[in-house]
């Protein structure tokens, strides 16, 4: 069984492998191979834990786990599961950076891709829209490179896009756009059925 719930710092290095891993996956052909093959675990990994251990801005992780025996055959890891489980996937969010977009932002959402179709971004948007709302975000966003293919899962949830910028990633010049929910509840409504997180 899938698990969502906080992240907890332990989870840090489970988040910092699937962030590389999603990266490497979701934006091949759209950044250079170089910078890919060198994007470290360890780096991504020490920033999650500061987050979780921080929680500063109504900053949260929540993070999607599986135990050993919950594998499918062909994606069992070659050495013990971690205490608390495998980290398939994750979401981070609390209030926004740019405020003149939205209160709240989804910062990131990731998902090794065995794991993907299966419900569980929607699981984790949920949970992220529930601690949201918990903190009275009216509204919220997420910023999606344009040309990842992943957009369509925002704007399946209602995501409806609102500004486009400029981001520099590995040298390069990189369309990105913000996709909002306004109100909150709209992306609670549109994950309604999802399971909560525990």
């Amino acid at each position: 069984m899938i698990h969502i719930r906080r992240a907890r710092p332990q989870d840090a290095n489970g988040m910092g492998l699937a962030h590389v891993a999603a990266w490497r996956s979701a934006y091949a052909g759209i950044l250079p191979e170089g910078y890919l093959a060198n994007l470290s675990a360890l780096r991504e990994a020490a920033s999650y834990q500061r987050g979780i251990a921080g929680r500063q801005n109504g900053h949260a992780a929540f993070v999607a786990v599986v135990g050993e025996e919950d594998m499918p055959e062909g994606t069992r890891a070659p050495t013990r599961t971690p205490p608390g489980g495998l980290v398939v996937g994750f979401v981070t969010g609390g209030r926004s950076r740019r405020p003149e977009i939205a209160e709240a932002e989804v910062e990131t959402l990731y998902l090794l891709d065995d794991w993907r179709e299966r419900g569980i971004g929607r699981r984790l948007m949920r949970a992220m829209a529930a601690h949201l709302h918990a903190l009275h975000c009216r509204n919220a966003f997420v910023w999606v490179l344009a040309d990842n293919p992943s957009r369509w899962f925002y704007e399946r949830l209602g995501g409806r896009i609102v500004a486009q910028g400029e981001v520099e990633v590995a040298g390069l010049s990189i369309t990105q756009q913000a996709l909002l929910w306004d109100p909150v509840e709209s992306l609670l409504a549109a994950t309604a059925g999802t399971s909560s997180p525990g």
